[in-house]
C-alpha cells in the first residue's frame, strides 16, 4: 500500500472535506462511456505501467507471498486476512452512508462491534458465523451511486486495474479513512500492515489463477483490463442492472488468435 505523505495527514478534517469536494468535481466532469465499451485512451502509458507492476509482482510480491504462505499457518492467515477486512469497516459504513444504505450502513456497524467485541478486534469473524454479512463497499461506487462516469480506463502502480473514477476513489478512501484521520502514530499504520499481509495472503492464495493471466496469456495486459472491467461492473450492475456483461468472456482466450 502507498503511505499518504506526512503533510497530509496532518491536515484537519476541513482539508479532507476540500479535498473530497474538488475531487468530487474532478470525477463529475469525466465522461460516461457505453457500458459494453473499453475506454482506454492512454493504453501506451498504462501498458508500461503494467510492465512496471508485473516487474513488481516477479520480483518483490510473489516470492514474498510464496514465503508468507508456507510459513504461516492457513488458519492465522485467515485470521490476518479477517482483521484487514474488519479495520475497513468503517470505510464501509460512512461509503454506505453516503450512498444512502442505511441498512448496509448499519449492519457493518453491527459487525465492527461484534467482531471487536467477541472476535478478538477482529481476527476472529464472529459476525458471519451469526449471520451478519460484511456489505463491502468503497468511494468508487459512491461517486457511481452520485452518477459519475466511469472515464478512462487506468492502471495505477502498485495497485493495479483501475478507472479514472475509482483511482479518484481510492484515494478518497485513504484519505478518510478514520485509522489515518483520528489515530496517531504508529497505530495509524496498523491499517496499511493489514492491508500488504491481506494482499500478500490473497496473493498465495490465488497464486495459479494469478500467475495464468499475468505469465501465461498471450496478452497479459488486455487480459487484466477486461477482468477488472467486467467484474467491477458486475458488481456496480447489482445496483442498477445496466451493466454490461459478456457470457462468452473467456479470460484465458488468446485475444489474437483470429488474426
Amino acid at each position: 500500500m502507498i503511505l499518504l505523505p506526512q503533510f497530509l495527514l496532518k491536515k484537519q478534517r476541513k482539508l479532507l472535506c476540500v479535498a473530497l469536494a474538488l475531487l468530487v468535481s474532478a470525477c463529475a466532469s469525466t465522461s460516461s462511456q457505453p457500458p459494453s465499451a473499453i475506454h482506454d485512451p492512454n493504453e501506451a502509458a498504462n501498458r508500461r505501467m503494467h510492465s512496471f507492476n508485473k516487474s513488481v509482482d516477479k520480483v518483490l510480491l510473489s516470492p514474498a507471498s510464496t514465503g508468507y504462505g508456507t510459513i504461516v499457518p492457513k488458519g492465522l492467515r485467515r485470521g490476518f486476512s479477517n482483521f484487514a477486512d474488519h479495520l475497513s469497516l468503517p470505510n464501509d459504513f460512512i461509503n454506505n452512508s453516503l450512498q444512502g444504505e442505511v441498512g448496509n450502513a448499519s449492519n457493518n456497524v453491527a459487525r465492527f462491534a461484534v467482531n471487536t467485541l467477541f472476535g478478538l478486534f477482529g481476527f476472529i469473524d464472529v459476525a458471519s458465523a451469526g449471520g451478519m454479512e460484511r456489505h463491502d463497499t468503497d468511494f468508487g461506487e459512491t461517486l457511481h451511486v452520485w452518477g459519475t462516469g466511469e472515464g478512462a480506463y487506468t492502471e495505477l502502480p502498485f495497485f493495479g486495474p483501475s478507472t479514472t473514477r475509482d483511482a479518484y476513489g481510492l484515494l478518497v478512501d485513504i484519505i478518510l479513512d478514520p485509522f489515518f484521520v483520528v489515530t496517531r502514530e504508529p497505530t495509524r499504520y496498523i491499517g496499511a500492515g493489514a492491508y500488504v499481509v491481506n494482499v500478500m495472503g490473497n496473493r498465495y492464495d490465488y497464486d495459479e489463477t494469478i500467475d495464468s493471466i499475468l505469465y501465461d496469456s498471450a496478452d497479459s495486459y488486455a487480459q487484466a483490463r477486461i477482468l477488472y472491467l467486467q467484474n467491477r461492473r458486475f458488481e456496480l450492475g447489482n445496483k442498477d442492472g445496466s451493466t454490461y456483461v459478456d457470457p462468452d468472456f473467456d479470460p484465458y482466450e488468446d485475444p489474437y488468435a483470429d488474426f
